[in-house]
């Protein structure tokens, strides 16, 4: 049985880090997304306000089997 994957490209931000950042672009994609087989982060970033880091950004691609 062959199978077909598409890949979607999307950012998350937490304010606790790059971790927590994946996994809430993973779950938010996942209620709308289903057979989420893997992800590549392809950027970090972090967010500066006043000169303190206030937040970590991420630019994943995800990875999913279509129906």
């Amino acid at each position: 049985m062959s199978s077909v994957a598409k890949t979607i490209e999307l950012s998350a931000e937490s304010p606790d880090s790059f971790e927590d950042a994946v996994r809430v672009g993973i779950a938010k994609a996942g209620e709308t997304v289903h057979n989420i087989e893997g992800a590549y982060v392809k950027e970090h970033k972090v967010i500066v306000t006043d000169g303190q880091v206030t937040g970590f950004r991420v630019h994943i691609q995800i990875t999913f089997v279509v129906d």
